[in-house]
């Protein structure tokens, strides 16, 4: 059951909403809500793949709760097939303007059903799996440069809101051109790839976000923690890429190895994202000047540590 997709239907008729998952759930997991209010509060604890939604309800009806589905960002993007023995052409009109994918008329019949919503449920599986490609690093699976420039202002904003501290940590593979040119580009993105598993599965927890920055560079934020604590656990990430041992060019490295710089700040309404964003970058730069695979930290009063 948990693998199938969940299906919402929304009708005030107790006997249309059974006949309706009768003939659906041997394929999807059917919930039934009978008033527009119970649709609205499933939809807000569950994820659904598309809604069949009644037109004719006491209270509420489908077209008005079709508006409010279509104005929240967390429903606006679920399709809506609009149940209805209303056949004239001007409610299918005002459905289809309010954003309705299809019509599904009464009496029903199962083939019709069946086929219809299948249909949008594959759109809607396949529209959910290009956004996630969109937003996703081919090469390494974590997040893009794209992700991470719309993740950088919720992040920060939410630390703002919540007033917890927040991390700005900058990673970069040391000495990643003479790798290239030694070992070539293949063994390059393997490299890459590689890192990028080891930074992520030390930043699982749901407050952390690691994106690949570009090339050899990614950039990761930590809700919650002293700068000091943080200090500490970017450590055991440099020490657990140092721990893969892959061999690097002998005359570079013994090993292939990450510097890491950043800042730890407790946001508020006044500080700006891009003026820490840059403190992360000189202690990266530190970091590399001071002799690589090691971290450079500063919090917001420009204290600093130093690995090493």
């Amino acid at each position: 059951m948990t693998n199938m997709e969940k299906i919402l239907i929304i009708d005030d008729s107790l006997l249309q909403a059974t006949q309706l998952k009768s003939i659906l759930e041997d394929d999807y997991d059917i919930t039934i809500a009978q008033t527009a209010e119970a649709g609205l509060c499933c939809v807000g604890e569950t994820t659904f793949s598309l809604i069949l939604l009644d037109v004719v309800m006491p209270g509420m009806d489908g077209f008005t709760l079709l508006k409010k589905l279509q104005e929240e960002i967390i429903t606006q993007s679920i399709p809506v097939i609009l149940i209805t023995s209303l056949s004239d052409i001007q409610n299918e009109q005002r459905g289809f303007t309010l954003g309705a994918v299809d019509y599904i008329a009464k009496p029903f019949n199962p083939l019709i059903v069946k086929a219809r919503v299948n249909t949008h449920v594959k759109l809607y599986s396949y529209r959910r799996q290009i956004e996630q490609q969109s937003r996703t690093d081919q090469l390494t699976g974590i997040a893009n440069r794209r992700e991470y420039d719309r993740y950088s202002i919720i992040k920060w904003n939410e630390a703002v809101r919540l007033k917890v501290p927040f991390s700005i940590c900058m990673f970069d593979i040391d000495h990643f051109k003479a790798y290239n040119d030694t070992f070539g580009h293949p063994a390059g993105d393997k490299v890459i790839a590689n890192v990028a598993k080891t930074i992520s599965s030390h930043l699982q927890r749901s407050t952390d976000f690691v994106a690949r920055y570009g090339g050899e560079e990614f950039v990761a934020f930590v809700l919650g923690g002293d700068a000091d604590r943080v200090f500490g656990h970017l450590k055991t990430i440099r020490q657990a890429v140092e721990d893969l041992h892959i061999p690097h060019e002998p005359s570079v490295s013994k090993w292939v190895t990450i510097s890491i710089g950043g800042v730890t700040v407790l946001p508020d309404k006044e500080s700006a994202y891009d003026v820490y964003l840059k403190v992360a970058d000189t202690m990266l730069y530190d970091a590399k000047r001071f002799g690589r695979n090691r971290v450079a930290w500063a919090n917001e009063k420009m204290e600093q540590w130093h690995e090493k």
